[in-house]
C-alpha cells in the first residue's frame, strides 16, 4: 500500500517541501505598499475573530495564526487587520504551482501556500535537490515578488521539518546520515503530525523527544495512539515512505482545534471555527476540488461529541457560502449546558474540478 510507513526503502528519494513565508500577509503587503514593514494580521478584527495569518513584523510581538484577535491586539497595539482575499491567494498559488510543474509532475499541495515535490527524477535532469530548491525559490520571487522557504530531505516528514529550520526566505537539508539523529533530538511537540493534545499525551507517557519515542515498540504506540502508532514508530527512526501523491482527491478533508479553555458562548465558537474553515477551503482551492457536504464536529468538556452535516446540490461556490452553512450548523448548538473543548470542520462528497474532457471522479485515500 503506497501510504504505508515501513522500514524497507527501495531507493533514496529526493523530496522538497516548499512553504511560502507568511503567505496571506505577504500578498497583502506586496499589493499595498502602505502595509510593508508594519505588523499585519489577515482575518479577524480589533474587536473579535481569529487571526488567519500574521506578518513577520507582527510575529515579533508574539502574534500568530489561530490567536484570538483581542489577544493579538493586546500583544501588538499597532496591529493592522485586513480581510482575507482568497481569490487573490488562489491566483498566486496557481502561479507558484506552474513553477513547480517546470521541474516535476509529482506535486502534492497541502494548502494554497505549501506543497511537497518529488524531484528524484525531474524534468530538468538536475542531480542535486538543493539546487532545484534554490532555482524554484528564485523563480517564485521573480514571478510573484514573494519569498518562499524550502526543506530538502529523503522523505516527506523530514522535508517538512527542514523547511522550518531557516525561515523566512531560506532552506535547509536533512541528509540520510543526519536524519535519525535530527529526529532523536527533536521535541515531540515540534513533530509534524503531533498536535497539542497528542503532545500532552506523549508527555504524560514520559515521551519528550524523538529519542524517548524511539524506545517504545509498535504495540505500545498502537495501544496508546491507535492507527497513528506505526507512523510514530517509524518517524522516530527517520523513516517515512509515504509517496508524494500528485492530483489526489481525498474522500474528505478536515481540520479541528482543541481550545485552551472550554467555550460556552456562540461568539467565541464562531471565531474558533473560522480558521478551520479557512484551512479546509484553502486545501480544496489549492487542489482544484469541490465539496458538497460540510460537517461540524463538537466535542464537549466530558469528551462526548456530536456531528451535524449539510449537503448542497452542487459544490460550494465560495468560502462565504461555506461560512453560511457552518454558521447554520453551529447556531442550534447554543446555548450549551457544558463547555465545548473542541470544534472541527470537515468537507466531504469531494470531486475533482472537471475540465471539458474530464470526468468527475472521487478517489479514496
Amino acid at each position: 500500500m503506497d501510504t504505508a510507513i515501513t522500514g524497507n526503502s527501495e531507493r533514496q528519494r529526493k523530496i522538497i517541501h516548499v512553504d511560502m513565508d507568511a503567505f496571506y500577509a505577504s500578498v497583502e503587503q506586496r499589493d499595498n505598499p502602505d502595509l510593508r514593514g508594519k505588523p499585519l494580521a489577515v482575518g479577524g478584527s480589533a474587536a473579535r475573530g481569529v487571526v488567519a495569518a500574521a506578518s513577520y513584523e507582527a510575529r515579533t510581538f508574539g502574534v500568530h495564526s489561530a490567536m484570538p484577535s483581542v489577544t493579538a491586539k493586546r500583544k501588538c497595539p499597532e496591529l493592522i487587520f485586513v480581510k482575507p482575499r482568497f481569490d487573490v491567494y488562489k491566483e498566486v498559488s496557481q502561479q507558484i504551482r506552474a513553477i513547480f510543474a517546470e521541474y516535476t509532475p509529482m506535486i502534492e499541495p497541502l494548502s494554497l501556500d505549501e506543497a511537497y515535490l518529488d524531484v528524484t527524477e525531474n524534468l530538468k535532469g538536475m542531480e542535486i535537490a538543493t539546487e532545484i530548491a534554490l532555482e524554484i525559490r528564485a523563480k517564485i520571487k521573480a514571478v510573484t515578488g514573494l519569498n518562499a522557504s524550502a526543506g530538502i530531505s529523503y522523505n516527506k516528514f523530514l522535508a517538512k521539518m527542514a523547511s522550518d529550520l531557516n525561515k523566512p526566505n531560506g532552506q535547509a537539508v536533512i541528509t540520510p546520515k543526519n536524519g535519525p539523529g535530527f529526529v532523536e533530538n527533536l521535541p515531540v511537540k515540534k513533530f509534524h503530525g503531533v498536535g497539542p493534545a497528542t503532545a500532552d499525551k506523549m508527555h504524560r507517557l514520559g515521551i519528550e523527544t524523538g529519542a524517548d519515542l524511539k524506545t517504545k515498540d509498535i504495540a505500545f504506540l498502537q495501544h496508546h495512539f491507535g492507527k497513528s502508532g506505526p507512523y510514530f514508530y517509524w518517524i522516530a527512526r527517520g523513516i517515512d515512505e509515504r509517496l508524494v501523491k500528485a492530483n489526489r482527491v481525498r474522500k474528505s478533508v478536515g481540520a479541528e482545534d482543541t481550545f485552551d479553555q472550554d467555550i460556552h458562548a456562540v461568539e467565541p465558537a464562531r471565531d474558533g471555527i473560522q480558521p478551520l474553515i479557512d484551512k479546509v477551503w484553502g486545501y480544496c482551492a489549492a487542489n482544484g476540488i469541490g465539496a458538497k457536504t460540510a460537517t461540524l464536529k463538537v466535542k464537549y468538556s466530558d469528551f462526548n461529541q456530536i456531528t451535524r452535516s449539510k449537503t448542497v446540490s452542487r459544490s460550494f461556490q465560495d468560502i462565504q457560502e461555506l461560512q453560511s452553512v457552518m454558521e447554520a450548523l453551529l447556531m442550534p448548538i447554543f446555548p450549551v449546558s457544558k463547555g465545548v473543548r473542541l470544534l472541527g470542520v470537515t468537507l466531504s462528497s469531494l470531486e475533482k474540478a472537471a475540465g471539458p474532457d474530464d470526468t468527475q471522479l472521487t478517489f479514496g485515500l
